[in-house]
């Protein structure tokens, strides 16, 4: 993640560049820019001289590829085509990544929304729908440049990552490393007893804050993170409460869902498997992004012994959760 001389830092990135960077696509701002919440990308809604707003996201350098990125818009467009709301990158001048002064950039109209009401029935049916129909539409190729979400990519690595560097207090390093090896064990144990469980390509970070909700019903934000997975990932992180709440919730979303793709049940052995994947990933990437000033702003309790106090606890709370029977639908 340490920007090189062909990899600007997102220091370098000033609102003069941002104009710059449209204007080099013959799209002329007019002086306005508000960041938006992103800290993987750098995300703005930017005035223009002609029209409405629009949103330009300049990528994290080193990230993902030309072709990983142009991958996955060619998924949304492809999504797009078959009437299904997300937000696809705009083409430009024959394309949709764009370059200046080495950052790389996109630009999508702007839609606005709020949060779903995830407590409502009728809401939950109606995401369910939708999600079916991406689902549909990711299982019909794979991803060649993007990676899949596994034991490995997601749990592995990412813990190795941070037990080779000094984030962790000392007095806590052979702590967590006991602790999150028990974690990964659990989650192999997970994935032994769901068996073979397809991949697709899905969103991949599917929770509540990349669906906003408008009159005519929700639509999806924010490929991003979207690889090859099972299709429970796309799923349980709309789901909370006590086990009772979380099986209704799944119920009511299977509900449609299942009207354009068919769900596999053995997949309910992955739920809590793939939730401390997250929480092992998540704090890797906090990590391994330690360099940008606004991560350290941002997370200013990040190295701290009551932060990784908790992140143990977690996981000892997933190592139980792990051998509880699953959901049932």
């Amino acid at each position: 993640m340490t920007p090189t001389a062909s990899i600007p830092s997102f220091s370098e990135l000033t609102p003069d560049t941002v104009l710059d960077a449209l204007a080099c696509v013959g799209l002329l701002g007019d002086g306005r820019l508000l960041p938006l919440n992103s800290y993987e990308n750098r995300v703005y809604q930017v005035g223009m001289d002609e029209g409405s707003p629009l949103i330009a996201k300049f990528y994290r350098g080193a990230r993902w590829s030309d072709a990983a990125i142009l991958e996955e818009h060619a998924f949304v467009a492809t999504l797009v085509e078959r009437e299904i709301p997300v937000v696809p990158a705009l083409k430009i001048n024959g394309s949709t990544l764009h370059s200046f002064n080495g950052f790389r950039f996109a630009v999508f109209a702007k839609q606005g929304g709020r949060a779903p009401e995830l407590d409502n029935r009728d809401t939950l049916e109606w995401i369910g729908r939708f999600m079916g129909r991406i689902h549909a539409v990711g299982a019909l190729e794979i991803y060649q440049h993007r990676p899949t979400l596994d034991i490995q990519n997601f749990g592995v690595a990412p813990s190795q990552y941070l037990l080779s560097h000094d984030f962790i207090p000392a007095e806590l390093v052979e702590v967590y490393r006991g602790v999150v090896e028990l974690a990964l064990d659990g989650v192999r144990r997970c994935f032994d007893r769901a068996g073979d469980v397809n991949a697709l390509r899905i969103h991949g970070d599917a929770h509540v804050g990349n669906i906003l909700w408008t009159d005519v019903g929700p639509h999806f934000v924010d490929f991003d993170d979207s690889r090859m997975g099972p299709a429970i990932q796309d799923l349980w992180m709309l789901l909370s409460g006590e086990p009772a709440d979380m099986t209704r919730q799944l119920g009511d979303l299977l509900a449609g869902y299942e009207d354009f793709y068919d769900f596999n049940p053995r997949e309910l052995h992955l739920v809590e498997a793939l939730r401390t994947l997250r929480l092992i990933h998540y704090a890797a990437w906090i990590a391994q992004r330690w360099d940008d000033p606004a991560f350290i702003t941002a997370f200013p309790w990040f190295n701290t012994q009551r932060y990784w106090q908790d992140r143990i606890l977690e996981l000892r709370e997933q190592i139980a959760l792990m051998d509880e029977p699953p959901l049932v639908v």
